[in-house]
């Protein structure tokens, strides 16, 4: 590996973890902003418009550098919300994929959410 890609591997690295943390930080506000359920819906919807712009318009313009699509779509998005992965990856599958996506994606995250309520009353008490 030259020594150019290395440091070019290593500021993309770099704009990542930069765009998670903005995109924590988006996330937190729109939490006290909007509070509960409402907001989740409305950062995964963002997001996913959001991602759809940028990969589209990178794809079809090829305009878009390395580097920014690295800060809005691998950083700021992913921990803005990691639901506009999802639909983006869910939209262009095939159909019979995009099913499994969804599914599983749904029917693993409940049961995970409910493997953790049981784990936190076993292990922990409460709830």
């Amino acid at each position: 590996m030259d020594i150019d890609r290395f440091y070019s591997g290593v500021w993309l690295v770099f704009l990542v973890g930069i765009g998670g943390f903005l995109g924590a930080c988006l996330r937190y506000i729109f939490d006290l902003w909007v509070g509960g359920l409402a907001s989740t819906l409305l950062v995964n919807s963002l997001g996913s418009f959001i991602l759809g712009l940028v990969v589209f318009y990178s794809l079809v313009r090829r305009s878009l550098s390395e580097g920014f699509v690295a800060l809005v779509a691998t950083g700021i998005l992913s921990s803005f919300t990691t639901y506009s992965t999802f639909a983006l990856q869910s939209f262009t599958s095939s159909p019979m994929v995009m099913f499994l996506n969804i599914i599983l994606n749904y029917g693993l995250g409940l049961f995970g959410a409910y493997l953790g309520s049981v784990f936190v009353k076993r292990f922990v008490g409460g709830i």
